[in-house]
């Protein structure tokens, strides 16, 4: 029987004794706004899974990603490290792109490894497919990989259906490539993809890696990047139809019960009271997309755009026995869960820059955050323009504001592409307990110890860029049609792309 005591340290740190090491799983959304789930205030997302891991666990009110797109969203996840060290810039990875997250980068996979961990990944990689899966999940610390190895949305799918019996996707989705592929670690399984059956077939995968590494009494890092809800939104007959949000929550409530799947195995296999289960997602809701985009609630724009709605996202932790229900205001990002996970392991952390701190005083005692500040950096980072925006304690410093097209058909006009990107001498302050819709920018000749706050800012802008090196951008080495993934004869059905010559890996 697994039997964890917690104690206090001689430093009034938490210490976390266990019999055996700790499980982790760990869920990541796509394009999940701040205000779309029902535990933080969605009228009419059906979330009951969701729902129950906030309810028992600690959920986080200000809980940031790094970037308002995916790919440098998941690598900074993954890494504990600011896409621009690792190269995961500008914008995303295509499926032909030559360069991925490079392999001299440690994932939170190859961190837990050493210590005996069995891994998986299941979902939505979005980190570089690359010559012969170069940059593939098992190539990244992952013994086993079912999924989609970019975007679902990165190949025709007009013709293809995403709801039962026969309703085509929404959209067109990108034309001019292959169509997207399911792949089986480094095998093309099918292309293209099923997507009625497609969450069927991840909850079915992921369950049997609990239920075989709880069988074996080994520790498992379970990795779930989901596809929703990601525009085209799909769902399989066990969700299509029965929300009440139409297409978007449809897809939200198929993400919902592959959870609740997940959590019924840990119950079911006892190994429950010794796993974390972390939630949250990669960046905000693609507002274009209208009511199949999601919400930010009442923060400001979303996703592509460096105000909250675009990098402020709901985040759940649950362990039950060990972390006591509640709400925290402390400050924590993506980063911090890659530090996190190796201190309860007690693994040893990369010998790199890491910009992630662990978090178990705010887990287990509810305490402060090691956190001092959030930086934002845009879509299209560089050197010449640096952080974007700061946030510092309860305020945030806004040194360029730009839109996005990701963010159009929302009223405001700081959101859409048309609002161009802007600089701000002195930066736009607010303070997000007051204001967190960033609609009132604090005034430094009214109020005088804002100037006192701007210059700690500065400080911190300072201390952070003389340490920042980007790296070598992956996204600018460009694409090559021949690296787009091509399944091999065998495969059912057979795509246009397919010829006996034609196969993968190459």
């Amino acid at each position: 029987m697994n039997l964890i005591r917690l104690t206090s340290c001689l430093s009034s740190l938490l210490c976390v004794i266990s019999a055996s090491p700790p499980n982790f799983v760990l869920l990541f959304a796509d394009d999940l706004g701040f205000g779309d789930l029902g535990c933080f205030g969605h009228p009419s997302s059906l979330t009951p899974n969701l729902d129950r891991l906030a309810a028992g666990g600690l959920r986080f009110t200000d809980f940031y990603c790094t970037s308002p797109v995916c790919s440098p969203s998941r690598a900074s996840l993954l890494t504990g490290r600011y896409q621009t060290r690792s190269g995961v810039y500008p914008g995303v990875l295509y499926p032909g792109s030559i360069g991925g997250l490079p392999l001299n980068e440690t994932t939170i996979a190859e961190v837990l490894k050493p210590l005996g961990y069995a891994t998986a990944a299941v979902g939505k990689w979005h980190l570089g497919l690359g010559a012969n899966g170069t940059f593939l999940p098992t190539r990244q610390g992952f013994d086993q990989y079912l999924g989609i190895p970019y975007s679902h949305d990165m190949g025709p799918c007009h013709n293809l259906t995403c709801f039962p019996p026969d309703v085509k996707c929404f959209g067109f989705c990108d034309l001019g490539t292959v169509t997207v592929p399911l792949m089986h670690n480094e095998v093309i399984k099918q292309q293209p993809v099923d997507f009625l059956d497609l969450e069927r077939a991840y909850s079915d995968f992921a369950t049997n890696f609990i239920a075989s590494s709880a069988s074996k009494k080994q520790p498992f890092f379970l990795y779930y990047p989901s596809h929703h809800t990601h525009y085209p939104q799909y769902a399989g007959p066990g969700a299509a139809g029965h929300s009440l949000r139409g297409p978007f929550g449809d897809a939200l409530m198929e993400m919902d019960n592959t959870i609740g799947n997940l959590m019924a195995t840990l119950e079911q296999t006892g190994v429950i009271n010794n796993t974390l289960v972390f939630f949250t997602s990669d960046n905000g809701p693609e507002l274009m997309r209208r009511a199949r985009g999601g919400s930010a609630g009442l923060l400001k724009c979303g996703k592509g755009t460096t105000y909250e709605g675009g990098m402020r996202e709901p985040g759940i932790a649950y362990w039950p026995g060990t972390i006591k229900p509640g709400v925290t205001h402390e400050m924590a990002s993506t980063l911090d869960i890659l530090p996190t996970f190796a201190a309860l392991a007690g693994a040893k952390l990369p010998p790199v820059m890491l910009d992630g701190v662990d978090m178990m005083d705010i887990l287990f005692n509810q305490g402060k955050s090691k956190r001092e500040a959030m930086m934002f950096y845009p879509v299209d980072p560089s050197e010449q323009y640096g952080l974007f925006a700061i946030r510092f304690g309860k305020y945030k410093a806004h040194f360029y504001t730009q839109g996005a097209a990701h963010s159009s058909s929302t009223p405001d006009p700081d959101c859409p592409a048309i609002a161009t990107l802007k600089p701000h001498d002195p930066p736009l302050i607010f303070d997000l307990e007051d204001d967190p819709s960033e609609n009132y920018p604090l005034s430094l000749k009214d109020q005088p110890h804002v100037q006192a706050v701007l210059e700690e800012i500065m400080r911190v802008k300072a201390d952070f860029e003389a340490t920042m090196v980007f790296g070598q951008s992956q996204v600018s080495k460009g694409t090559d049609p021949a690296l787009e993934p091509c399944c091999n004869p065998e495969c059912s059905p057979q795509p246009s792309c397919c010829h006996s010559d034609n196969h993968f890996p190459r």
